[in-house]
């Protein structure tokens, strides 16, 4: 019987220290840090998108300009240690797909330089980015097939 209350005892203290060590999140505050940071960085894509628009870009130019440059700001936020911060700060918010996706790909590239060009970068640049590339051309595949056989149907 004391063993058992030894074990009942252990248990106890031990779900008292994880309830002490776990922090705890407000969801309300983390949704609202994710929309805040998207938001910025949404923003930031309108302010480029608009600054080539009176440049007298095209549509399409300007487009390809402002994606450029998100990429190149999120590299160098990346490299400099900088948009893991961002992340930590504003969660979700921060995967805004074209700087999320730049900053997956570089951080993974950075993380394994020291293993070499080929065997380091060139195999596990798309380490997190693969998965994506994978099940997003897939997924545009399946839905591709389903929206042509939904076009022949009179």
């Amino acid at each position: 019987m004391s063993d058992n209350n030894l074990s009942q005892k252990k248990q106890k203290q031990y779900e008292e220290y994880v309830k002490a060590v776990t922090p705890v999140h407000s969801l309300p505050l983390n949704m609202c840090k994710a929309f805040f940071t998207g938001g910025v960085i949404c923003v930031v894509g309108q302010v480029i998108l608009n600054y080539a628009d009176n440049l007298g870009l095209d549509k399409d130019t300007a487009g390809s300009w402002c994606s450029l440059i998100l990429i190149l700001f999120s590299v160098i936020l990346t490299g400099c240690n900088l948009y893991s911060k961002i992340g930590r700060f504003g969660g979700a918010g921060s995967l805004v797909p074209i700087t999320g996706f730049a900053n997956s790909v570089a951080s993974s590239a950075i993380e394994y330089k020291a293993e070499g060009q080929v065997f380091g970068i060139g195999c596990k640049i798309f380490t997190i980015a693969g998965p994506v590339i994978l099940y997003g051309i897939l997924s545009s595949w399946i839905l591709g097939v389903i929206y042509y056989l939904f076009t022949m149907i009179p």
